[in-house]
């Protein structure tokens, strides 16, 4: 080895002659001090540490153990570092002994202690990030979850693979460094929402310094963190239409056209899935960019043009699709233009912690629980107790034991049913609907995604009330929504029955709801009842009586009956409500007319007390059915 790196052997001779030196000045600074009657003096510290002699502690504090501050800035080949640290311990224990004093049990807690943890944990992130491939990428994340503290050293795992990110311009590093992260932050969310919050500023940044290098690699981390559903849509969207320089393309050139181009490729297919709205705005932005005919580069232009034919779909490899679907963690509060990112930067330097021993201990408790380290001892240790207990048994009523035997067995193997009473899922449930909704471009598409959703049974309500929530939320009814209530009333007998239920609970609490909506919900239900998708035998549970009703529920029997007027005409309603003068001349015909009637008995009162007839007659004729009171005529 020296005769091949005789440099090298040099340096490390030349290094160790300079700390022989000084030490041999410090010996002597020692010896003065000594000659002028210091040697008794000792220096008392205020972080309850063993008294030390005042030469000693100045010649430590000055040369650092083994090497002097004018040259602690030199790079020191790792194996000389250790020999140097290992110098370092054993001259320590010796001081100790001569002291006479045991080491105390906080040594961890000392300010370089905690120094020497933060340096060996930064390195090892390093190395690790450095050392990233395809191949050992479960390897090097479960190698920082055993020796790192993540919580603490989240800002230097934040910088090193920011660092990294930027610091290439190849599609497939990108690919795995967003994997990397995206296992990280369904772990540990805090490390992730450092990573993006400071992704999204250094953005900001290089876009208005116009470093083309810099937001093309930041553009493309953002776009594979959002194929692995690390950042939401709305990001992306917002980050496209940057590009594309606004809302009419003016301010686009060149450059951002091709980071566009290059970004859509990536995020194309998962933002069609995601927002098919969104994927064809930012589809017509890009047409209009090119027939406006501007100066752009013919490179450029065909690339956008070979884009808006093609539209590739970018896969992500099977080796880097590391986290299931239900653990994943979307960062959905995030904005391109939010101004209070939490970029933490001051996790990058090194802090004296008081209560390290402490934080110590809830990293340990979170390693057990995202290993399974805890659980794994605990499963063995129940499943050993378990075994041996069921082994005592049996040896002890083997000869007591009869027929009973089997019983007591089929009773110990009963099986206990878990009830999750935080509807968890029946919130998860809401979200999808929801969002399935809001998202649909039409409703056939809508429909189709909800009927592929498994409901249980007995879950029905959910996605009649949010159908139902988001139609009332409108400022004017949509028939988008009532198509897809029609379409699911004639899809299943259960859905035809959640709906009519919901028109029972939708009258009866309709004085709940404001004008607005309540004229949203009426038009929903007229809707459904004169397309036949909903049956009419609903209208049992309207009474139209001065008691039995409240302006609110005046005011939906006014808009229901008048937009069913409006859509089927009134001959045709007259025929529906059985209110004209032709009959059946079968016995069926009049048995299906009669049951049919009896469901309009409280909307039409024809018996009864005369007060209410009147006033049912009164409220139908103010809204124009005026047939009402001629055929009431015809019957008295």
């Amino acid at each position: 080895q020296q005769q091949h790196y005789p440099r090298l052997q040099r340096s490390m001779e030349v290094a160790d002659e300079n700390v022989d030196r000084d030490n041999r000045r410090g010996e002597r600074m020692e010896g003065r001090d000594q000659a002028a009657g210091k040697e008794g003096e000792l220096k008392v510290s205020s972080e309850n540490q063993p008294a030390k002699p005042v030469a000693q502690s100045f010649s430590r504090r000055r040369f650092g153990g083994y090497a002097p501050p004018s040259r602690s800035h030199l790079y020191v080949p790792p194996a000389r570092r250790k020999r140097l640290e290992q110098k370092k311990r054993d001259r320590e224990q010796e001081e100790e002994q001569e002291l006479g004093e045991e080491k105390e049990d906080n040594d961890n807690s000392t300010v370089e202690k905690q120094q020497e943890t933060w340096l060996a944990q930064t390195r090892k992130i390093h190395g690790c990030i450095n050392r990233l491939s395809v191949c050992n990428i479960k390897e090097r994340i479960l190698d920082l979850l055993q020796n790192v503290n993540l919580v603490r050293m989240r800002g230097c795992l934040a910088n090193s693979l920011l660092q990294a990110m930027t610091s290439t311009a190849s599609q497939s590093y990108h690919a795995l460094y967003a994997s990397f992260l995206s296992v990280v932050h369904s772990k540990l969310p805090a490390v992730g929402q450092v990573v993006v919050h400071r992704l999204v500023a250094q953005f900001r940044v290089a876009f208005a310094r116009r470093e083309k290098v810099r937001v093309t690699a930041l553009a493309m981390c953002l776009s594979h963190l959002f194929v692995h559903a690390v950042v939401h849509e709305l990001l992306i969207l917002q980050l496209l239409t940057l590009l594309l320089g606004g809302a009419g393309g003016g301010n686009a050139t060149s450059d951002s056209l091709g980071i566009a181009t290059k970004v859509f490729e990536i995020v194309g297919h998962t933002l069609q899935q995601v927002s098919s709205v969104g994927y064809r705005a930012i589809l017509d932005q890009m047409r209009s960019i090119l027939a406006s005919q501007r100066d752009l580069h013919p490179q450029q232009q065909q690339a956008l043009q070979m884009l808006l034919q093609n539209r590739p779909k970018y896969e992500v490899d099977n080796r880097l699709d590391l986290v299931e679907l239900d653990d994943q963690i979307t960062l959905s509060d995030l904005d391109l233009d939010e101004q209070d990112l939490e970029t933490e930067h001051d996790l990058d330097r090194f802090k004296y912690d008081p209560d390290y021993l402490q934080h110590e201990e809830e990293w340990r408790a979170i390693q057990k629980e995202l290993l399974g380290i805890e659980d794994s001892d605990e499963e063995s240790e129940g499943e050993g107790e378990t075994d041996g207990d069921d082994d005592e048994e049996e040896e002890e009523e083997d000869g007591d034991a009869g027929p009973d035997v089997s019983g007591q067995q089929n009773s110990n193997s009963a099986v206990v049913q878990v009830q999750d009473l935080t509807e968890a899922d029946l919130v998860h449930l809401r979200r999808t609907i929801y969002l399935t909704i809001m998202s649909s471009a039409t409703f056939e598409e809508c429909a189709h995604k909800l009927a592929s959703i498994d409901i249980p049974e007995g879950r029905e309500e959910e996605l009649v009330n949010m159908l139902l929530e988001c139609c009332a939320q409108e400022r004017t009814f949509l028939r988008y929504y009532g198509l897809i209530g029609a379409r699911f009333c004639l899809l299943a007998d259960r859905w035809n029955a959640a709906f009519a239920q919901a028109f029972t609970q939708q009258y009866s609490t309709i004085h709940r709801l404001e004008t607005n909506k309540l004229r949203n919900v009426a038009k929903f239900f007229a809707h459904l009842l004169h397309t036949n998708s909903l049956p009419w035998s609903v209208f049992e549970c309207i009474r139209m009586t001065e008691d039995a009703t409240t302006s609110s529920s005046r005011i939906f029997c006014k808009i229901l009956l008048q937009e069913m007027a409006q859509a089927m005409g009134m001959a045709k309603l007259k025929r529906e409500f059985h209110l004209d003068e032709e009959k059946g001349n079968s016995d069926q015909a009049q048995a299906a007319t009669d049951q049919s009637t009896s469901w309009f008995q409280g909307l039409f009162p024809m018996q009864g007390i005369l007060r209410e007839t009147r006033y049912a007659i009164n409220f139908l004729t103010s809204i124009g059915f005026f047939f009402f009171f001629f055929f009431f005529k015809k019957k008295k």
